[in-house]
């Protein structure tokens, strides 16, 4: 579990594709590994990954097939800057919002503009995730907490502050730039308790006919 506050950048050193899957290296800069061991999570712009080996300057992790078909690892390359969090304790602050590090889908930037110091992003989500992003409502890109200032569609708006520009890899974002999503996982909770019994029996989640059928949106 995280927070998508950002610890450090670190950088892709290595990628070794291994049988159809991949293991990667990753120099984690002036992350403190101090406490870390092998079978740690560390979130990798927002990609959750076991730690499987600890040389010194990072740490090594395994790649599956399933994570490399949806997420952005597979655009990786190396020399590339990545967003790094380690797994929260219980002494932790949660100071952005709960992050599971399960990538959703990928996005893509498809506007940037400058606002004063801020800087203005609008990213377009796959139409699947569209429903569970809201206005004010936090979403993780590339393991990056933050609030969504706008709606349109499957279109979102942030507001990029200084600060998050200057320590995360979203500074460099540009229009075309293809990025991780997690979406608030209190979201998708709710909506499979919405769907209440009919959720063991296969249904694909909640729809308008599912909510006509069970009384939202009628007059009372």
């Amino acid at each position: 579990m995280f927070t998508g506050i950002i610890e450090a950048m670190g950088r892709v050193v290595a990628l070794q594709p291994r049988s159809g899957d991949l293991r990667v290296h990753i120099a984690t800069g002036e992350l403190d590994l101090n406490g870390v061991t092998i079978g740690d999570s560390i979130a990798t712009n927002g990609v959750c990954l076991t730690v499987v080996e600890l040389p010194g300057d990072g740490y090594w992790a395994d790649v599956s097939r399933e994570t490399i078909a949806f997420t952005t690892v597979e655009q990786w390359h190396v020399g590339d800057s990545v967003n790094l969090e380690r797994a929260l304790t219980p002494e932790s602050r949660l100071g952005g919002h709960i992050v599971s590090g399960h990538v959703d889908g990928i996005g893509e930037v498809v506007a940037r503009s400058e606002d004063a110091r801020s800087i203005r992003l609008t990213v377009r989500a796959p139409a699947t995730l569209a429903k569970y992003i809201a206005h004010k409502g936090s979403i993780c890109v590339d393991g990056i907490s933050l609030t969504v200032n706008a709606v349109n569609g499957a279109d979102f708006e942030l507001n990029i502050i200084p600060h998050t520009a200057r320590v995360t890899v979203i500074g460099n974002y540009r229009v075309g730039t293809r990025v991780n999503l997690e979406v608030d996982v209190v979201a998708r909770y709710i909506e499979r308790l919405l769907l209440g019994e009919k959720a063991a029996q296969g249904s694909g989640g909640i729809t308008q006919a599912f909510l006509a059928e069970n009384g939202f949106g009628q007059k009372q």
